[in-house]
């Protein structure tokens, strides 16, 4: 099992993920999943890196997101330095080849 933080993670969460068929059942499962706090934060970290991709300033971030500095701060970082999986999403909204595993 792979370590998130100092517990183990639980493979079952994502691969009911993976299960789900198509938008409506997986907002469906995050509604039942997550409070409306935490789906609010998750969709204002991926709006903020998909216009860190785009190669928006902070500020222009920060103005139309309303995410915190430090918030668009670890975003980029996670970009920069993270595990390429927003790399990959981005890729393949675009169409185009996903980067290589590093």
């Amino acid at each position: 099992m792979v370590k998130i933080g100092k517990k183990e993670k639980n493979g079952e969460l994502y691969k009911a993920i993976l299960m789900l068929k198509d938008e409506k059942e997986c907002y469906d499962f995050f509604q039942d999943l997550c409070t409306v706090s935490e789906l609010r934060s998750m969709e204002q970290r991926f709006e903020v890196a998909s216009l860190l991709d785009q190669g928006l300033i902070y500020n222009d971030i920060l103005e139309r997101t309303g995410a915190s500095s430090a918030t668009i701060s670890r975003v980029n970082r996670s970009l920069s330095y993270g595990t390429g999986a927003y790399a990959k999403i981005f890729a393949r909204r675009k169409g185009q080849e996903e980067p290589k595993e590093q």
